[in-house]
């Protein structure tokens, strides 16, 4: 069964710092490409950074200079590293694998998604 599992939410103070963990069982993310997406609640789903299958970054502008996108074949993980957080990244944040090389933030190229991990970002 093909699976994508997020990890690393939780409840952290403005300019604080998350590592959100995205991995995978059932197959191997080193084809996929990968994005991650967050929603607010009231809010569409939107972008915030993706990575081809050859290593390509791009990041959303509210995600510029603070997230960082990564990957590790060999634990068939992908990260994203938070820093600088501010209550409006507070969202579910979801990490989803395409069949293409690279998808951009077009979220009907995706296949495959995890269930999300809460962010939330208060004082």
């Amino acid at each position: 069964q093909l699976r994508l599992v997020e990890s690393g939410g939780g409840l952290v103070q403005p300019g604080g710092s998350l590592r959100l963990s995205c991995a995978a069982s059932g197959f191997a993310l080193d084809y996929y490409a990968i994005g991650w997406f967050r929603q607010a609640p009231g809010k569409e789903r939107e972008g915030i950074s993706c990575i081809s299958s050859g290593g390509s970054t791009n990041y959303a502008d509210s995600a510029l200079g603070r997230f960082t996108i990564s990957r590790d074949n060999a634990k068939n993980t992908v990260y994203l590293q938070m820093n600088s957080l501010k209550p409006e990244d507070t969202a579910v944040y979801y990490c989803a694998a395409s069949k293409l090389a690279y998808s951009g933030f077009r979220i009907s190229f995706y296949d495959y998604w995890g269930q999300g991990t809460q962010v939330t970002v208060s004082s």
